[in-house]
C-alpha cells in the first residue's frame, strides 16, 4: 500500500511507520515537494500517483463539502487522528496512537477493495478499540456527499 502523510502530521512519524510498515510505501508531502499544496490539489495528485491512503490531522477537512467531496473522488483511504491535549505531551499522546494503530489500519484496509474512512482514537488504557472504520457507501457519516 502507498500512504500518503499530511504536512500537519509531524515528519518525524515518518521513519517510524517505515519500520513498522516495511512491506509498504510511506512517504511525507514534504519528501515529494508538495508542502503548501492545498488539499484540493493535492488528493487528485495523490490519488493519480498511485497513493492508496491519506494520513492526516486535519479533521475539519471532512466538515467542509469541497474537501470531502475530493476525498471522495480521490478513491483513498481517509485516516485521520486528533488529539485533546496542547504541548508535547499531546504531540507524544497523538504519535503514540497513530503509531499504535496503523499496523492494525492497514491490515484491515488491505482486506477491502472500498474507499474507506478511518479515524484514529487517542490512547486511553481503558479503550477496547483505538480507531473508528466506516464503509461510507454502506453508512454515510452525515458530512460525507450523497
Amino acid at each position: 500500500m502507498r500512504i500518503l502523510i499530511d504536512e500537519n502530521v509531524p515528519v518525524q512519524m515518518l521513519e517510524m511507520l517505515r519500520r513498522l510498515l516495511p512491506e509498504h510505501e510511506v512517504r511525507h508531502v514534504s519528501e515529494i515537494k508538495w508542502a503548501g499544496k492545498k488539499d484540493l490539489a493535492l488528493l487528485p495528485d495523490a490519488a493519480r500517483r498511485g497513493f492508496q491512503a491519506f494520513l492526516t490531522k486535519d479533521g475539519r477537512q471532512l466538515e467542509i463539502p469541497s474537501e470531502s467531496a475530493a476525498i471522495k473522488k480521490s478513491g483513498m483511504h481517509h485516516i485521520r487522528f486528533s488529539h485533546g491535549h496542547k504541548g508535547m505531551a499531546g504531540l507524544g499522546l497523538a504519535m503514540g496512537a497513530v503509531i499504535a494503530a496503523m499496523p492494525l489500519i492497514v491490515r484491515e484496509l488491505e482486506e477491502t477493495d472500498e474507499q474507506r474512512l478511518v479515524h484514529i482514537k487517542g490512547l486511553n488504557p481503558a479503550t477496547k478499540h483505538r480507531f473508528d472504520l466506516v464503509d461510507p457507501a454502506k453508512s454515510p457519516p452525515s458530512y460525507w456527499p450523497r
